[in-house]
This record gives C-alpha cells, sequence and structure tokens, in this order.
C-alpha cells in the first residue's frame, strides 16, 4: 500500500465513525464496503490495513468455486467427546477430548511414527491446543489428525468463538482481556484435564493465554506442566508492530482503527452484510495476512477464510484493545525449567518471527524454529513443519509412544463422532 492509499483508507475510516456518531445511516451504507474491508483484515489477526488488489475472475464463478471448496473440504471436520467448562463470570466454554486408544493405536501406527517416538507405552500427560484469534478449535486440524490416538488432546474454543458462548463479562460492558483468557484457560484444565502431566500448545492469541496461565497460577506449571509450544505468538509490544505497511499507513491504521471497531461493534448487522458483501475482497486480504505461500491449498486457504468470517464484528472489536495491553514477558521465567518450541513463518505479518526470538532469547534452552515462506497461520501453510516439531517436543517430555503423524496431513478417516 502507498503512503497516499493508506490515507485514503484512513480517511474513508474516519468518515465512517463521524457518520456514525451524527447518525447518518446513509453515510454508513455507503462506508459499510471498505468497513467490511478493514474488518477482514482485523479478523485475520492484523489491526491494519492491506492493499486493495482487483480481482480477474467473474464474482459468480468465485461464488461457486467457494461453495465447491466448502463441500469438499475435509477441514475442520474431526470431532472428539465434546464436554463445557464454566468461567469465572459464567461463560459457558466449549472444548472436545480426543482420548488415547491403547488398543487401537499400535494397529494404526506405521514404521515412520515408530520411528520418531519409539516407545509403546504412553505416559500419562494431556495435551491442551489453544487456538488464535478470530479462529477455533479447528485451526489446529493437520496436528489433531496426526496425533489423534497417540497422546490425549483437549481442543477447545476461546470465548465468543467457535462453539463456545458469549463472554457473558462483555455482555456486561467489561472489556476482555490476555488475563482473563488465561483464567479461562485453567477453567478448561479443570474440566477436562483434572489431573496429570500437562504439554500447552498456543498459537498467536492462545500462545498469550498461555503465558497468562503462567503469570496467575505459577503452581500449576511447576506442579504438572512438563512441556510447552509457542506458536507465532508474542509476549509483548504488539503496538510496535507495522503488519508490512509504510509509516503513513500504520499510523493512520492506529489513528482511526480502535475508533472505528468500536463504532462498528455497535451495528453489527450492518457490517456483517458489508463483509458478505466484500467476500472477494476479504478472502484476498486473508490469504495474504494468514499465509506467505504462492501456492498454498485453495481448500486450506477457504477453511481459514471460512473460520474468520464465522467471528462476528463485534466479538472481533471487543478484543482489540486487549492486544495492545498484553504484555507477559516477565511470566515466561515461569517455562525457563521446561522443554519449550518456539516455532514461528519468517514472513509473519501479524506476530512477526522476531517476537518468537525474543520469547527465545527470554528461554535460552528453547528450541527455535523459523519456516521460512510461512505466514501466521503456519500450522495450516506448513502442517508438516509444525507437527514434525511438535512431535519432537512431545517425545521430550514423554507424552507419546509410537507415533507421530498420520499418513497424509489432515487425513480424517480415524475421526470420532462428535
Amino acid at each position: 500500500m502507498s503512503e497516499s492509499s493508506a490515507e485514503v483508507v484512513a480517511d474513508v475510516a474516519s468518515a465512517a465513525v463521524a457518520a456514525s456518531a451524527a447518525g447518518a445511516a446513509g453515510g454508513w451504507r455507503r462506508a459499510t464496503g471498505i468497513a467490511g474491508v478493514a474488518i477482514g483484515v482485523v479478523a485475520a489477526g492484523a489491526a491494519a490495513g492491506v492493499a486493495l488488489e482487483r480481482m480477474t475472475v467473474g464474482r459468480g464463478m468465485r461464488q461457486k468455486a467457494r461453495l465447491a471448496l466448502d463441500s469438499a473440504g475435509p477441514y475442520g471436520s474431526l470431532r472428539g467427546m465434546p464436554g463445557k467448562a464454566v468461567a469465572d463470570d459464567g461463560t459457558e466454554l466449549y472444548y472436545e477430548v480426543d482420548d488415547l486408544d491403547p488398543e487401537a493405536a499400535p494397529a494404526a501406527i506405521g514404521p515412520r511414527r515408530r520411528r520418531l517416538f519409539g516407545r509403546k507405552s504412553p505416559a500419562p500427560v494431556t495435551v491442551v491446543f489453544s487456538h488464535g484469534y478470530c479462529l477455533s478449535q479447528d485451526s489446529w486440524h493437520f496436528q489433531r489428525a496426526a496425533l489423534r490416538g497417540v497422546v490425549r488432546t483437549v481442543h477447545w474454543d476461546q470465548r465468543s468463538h467457535g462453539r463456545s458462548g458469549r463472554g457473558v463479562a462483555q455482555g456486561r460492558d467489561e472489556p476482555v482481556t490476555i488475563e482473563q483468557l488465561g483464567r479461562d484457560l485453567k477453567a478448561v484444565i479443570d474440566a477436562a484435564a483434572p489431573e496429570g502431566p500437562l504439554v500447552l500448545v498456543g498459537h498467536s492469541m492462545g500462545g498469550m493465554t498461555v503465558m497468562a496461565l503462567a503469570d496467575q497460577y505459577p503452581e500449576l506449571i511447576r506442579e504438572r506442566v512438563v512441556g510447552v509450544a509457542f506458536v507465532g505468538t508474542s509476549s509483548g509490544r504488539l503496538g510496535e508492530v507495522n503488519y508490512g505497511l509504510p509509516v503513513a499507513g500504520v499510523n493512520a491504521v492506529r489513528r482511526v482503527l480502535p475508533g472505528v471497531l468500536k463504532v462498528l461493534g455497535q451495528r453489527a448487522e450492518l457490517v456483517e452484510k458489508g463483509r458478505r458483501a466484500t467476500a472477494d475482497l476479504f478472502a484476498g486480504i486473508i490469504k495474504r495476512y494468514s499465509f506467505a505461500s504462492r501456492d498454498v491449498d485453495p481448500a486450506v486457504a477457504r477453511f481459514a477464510e471460512r473460520m474468520i468470517e464465522s467471528t462476528p464484528i463485534d466479538v472481533v472489536a471487543e478484543y482489540y484493545p486487549a492486544f495492545n495491553d498484553h504484555d507477559k514477558t516477565e511470566a515466561l521465567v515461569h517455562f525457563a525449567e521446561l522443554p519449550v518450541l518456539v516455532l514461528a513463518g519468517v514472513q509473519d505479518l501479524v506476530t512477526p518471527s522476531e517476537h518468537s526470538e525474543a520469547i527465545a532469547d527470554l528461554l535460552p534452552d528453547a528450541e527455535l524454529v523459523l519456516v521460512p515462506d510461512a505466514g501466521h497461520l503456519v500450522m495450516l501453510e506448513h502442517p508438516e513443519v509444525v507437527t514434525d516439531r511438535l512431535a519432537d517436543l512431545l517425545t521430550r517430555t514423554g507424552a507419546v509412544p509410537a507415533g507421530a503423524t498420520v499418513k497424509g496431513y489432515g487425513s480424517t478417516s480415524t475421526a470420532q463422532p462428535g
């Protein structure tokens, strides 16, 4: 985006705020398309502007392609044993458990899986996966498929995401905080894995959630956690991220975005219509801020788009301020004695790999993995790399028996009914 283009986007966003304040419904209708684009950026995890590219394929053809991908793609279809935890404010948090099947697992484990882990008796460990902003537990599809039957796992939806309930405190106009997410994770652990060793895995906001858990419950980390994986996340200073924009673009977006989001969150129905109307631009924005590879499977890209599309605009708006306030650098000390994996895409525009390097600098015994040609959704873009390094972490913690990956990343042939 050029500096002049960035200023145009900022001016339009500012006009949208002014129109809302004046009650100018007509102005809002005209601004909805651009607002939808801005929200698409945030929903992709990047609270920033982006270049708007013209699409060269007819809209009808693109709509048909999306429908075809929706019907054909298996991603996100894995289901486990459902459960609900209750947060301290009464919010219902949905989770699913994939239990270890000690009798079925050995028959399903091939030679490659045995080479990676090489143990036959599983340790009583539960791996808890926490997803990122505007995603859901299904974002771990490939890793979940790889580990089914090999180790007990818990996948949960953050408040107001996926199948979890809308935040009760947010219904009282209380802001979302990363600290609250840490307490939510504690509630899920208490309900789904009340005893035994834990491995905590968090992507983006999910990694921040894990840090908040450690900050508030250091005794839990000390007594039960045997390993941690931070994927594409940050311990703080998110206000300095430029999202791949020139200085003028960043400054323009930062100046107007908080006000725009606040007002748009109060006009959710109108904005959702705008998001649907700008679906093509929305898809392009999501791809830019989610992936770096040119050859990403279109079904995977559409899968990410569906997850992000499902996040209501008022949820997008109420979460945004929490990231600027996030600073859990001091909490990292609680992981110093543990096996830790820190992994990031080199071309991540949302939580740049420098943030992962900063985490690794504070945890000198951690394994740092920087994945070339990878963006923010590295676990979907390069699932084989993420799964392999996660498998190695689980080996080091003693969490897994004799398997690492399924034949094809994302196979759903062994899906449990849910």
